[in-house]
């Protein structure tokens, strides 16, 4: 059931996040000196100043690299929306039809490869200029592009210049909430080992789209860091080994994989009788000691965390697990489904122990 209540205390953290109050500070304060700045341009343009605190805001993004890619792209549509206007404005003034061909030819242009913020910049700077530029176009879209530039350029100079955000804590929260996540899965299917089949809780042989989630969450909060240290003068005072990072996230969506293998594997056995999966009832408490004790390890991959010798814990439970396998083995058992999940559990124990040797 969803919580009303909780979701609203949600969306208003989000809202009211430090980096979102930095972020509208900052916009506040390049709108108002666009403004403030907008009727000292020489000529016509002084007279249309409300562009300029446009130009500010749509420049403004989480990332310097954001703002000067917004920036220049929406500027790029100004000036090709204007050239669409001027080839239909020189023929005909503004009505129903004209207004409808050059929204569609700002349209079609916007629609061309990599144009980004442009694409809706195109059709709606030919309207304008069409409309309200009138017979006055040219002037118009010469003030128009002035003053969006000066919005622009000062959006992005108070962007790079104030606190220019590096969202590189966003990478370390990800990788715990993922980690945990892949705990608390391995510590479920343990649980599941040790009581009578079918168990009472279920929930984990359900939870491959949490995982899928959060791994996904890793990544883009690596990428989101990796954007935010382009161009970015404080990038120099704040290390960080993205490179390293982005091989965090290789390695922890390879062990993600194996984990819903074993998933597959245990709930098929569990709970589908014709689908042929069978784990001997000898090696059950085996592959909870193997989950419970790799589940451990993944819990303490950190930087300062005792990896090596959780590993080697971990391993040697799957050993047993080996162990018991092969004397189920012995007496005709079906050990597939075991094998299967005792090799997952290698190749995860495998993983984590080349990353942590990596970054030793």
């Amino acid at each position: 059931m969803i919580d009303p209540k909780g979701t609203v205390l949600r969306g208003l953290k989000q809202a009211f996040a430090r980096h979102r109050i930095a972020l509208a500070a900052k916009t506040a304060l390049a709108a108002g000196l666009a403004w403030a700045l907008a009727p000292l341009i020489p000529g016509p343009a002084a007279q249309y100043p409300y562009y300029a605190p446009l130009g500010a805001l749509i420049t403004m993004h989480p990332t310097v690299a954001d703002s000067a890619r917004n920036g220049f792209q929406s500027l790029l549509g100004l000036g090709l929306g204007i050239g669409a206007a001027f080839a239909v404005a020189a023929n005909a003034d503004a009505n129903s039809l004209t207004i409808a061909l050059v929204v569609g030819i700002g349209v079609l242009i916007g629609g061309l490869p990599k144009m980004g913020a442009a694409r809706d910049w195109a059709p709606i700077a030919a309207l304008f200029v069409l409309v309200i530029g009138g017979h006055r176009a040219d002037e118009f879209s010469a003030a128009y592009i002035v003053q969006m530039a000066l919005g622009v350029g000062i959006g992005f100079a108070v962007n790079w210049m104030i606190l220019p955000p590096l969202h590189f804590e966003a990478v370390g929260a990800a990788f715990v909430r993922h980690r945990h996540a892949l705990g608390d899965q391995l510590e479920d299917m343990a649980t599941a080992m040790t009581e009578s089949w079918p168990p009472d809780h279920e929930e984990w042989a359900e939870r491959e789209g949490v995982l899928t989630a959060t791994a996904s969450e890793v990544r883009q909060a690596v990428g989101q860091a990796e954007l935010s240290a382009r161009a970015n003068p404080r990038r120099e005072r704040r290390s960080r080994d993205l490179r390293r990072d982005l091989e965090d996230v290789r390695a922890i969506e390879r062990v993600t994989f194996q984990i819903q293998d074993i998933t597959e594997v245990l709930a098929s056995a569990i709970w589908e009788d014709s689908s042929g999966t069978y784990i001997p009832g000898e090696v059950t408490d085996l592959i909870a000691e193997a989950l419970n004790a790799t589940a451990a390890m993944i819990r303490g991959w950190t930087d300062d965390g005792d990896v090596p010798d959780l590993a080697d814990q971990a391993q040697a439970a799957v050993d047993t697990l080996n162990s018991g396998i092969l004397s189920a083995a012995s007496e005709e058992a079906s050990v597939s489904a075991a094998s299967s999940v005792a090799m997952s559990l290698r190749r995860v124990i495998s993983t984590v122990r080349a990353r942590a040797a990596s970054s030793a």
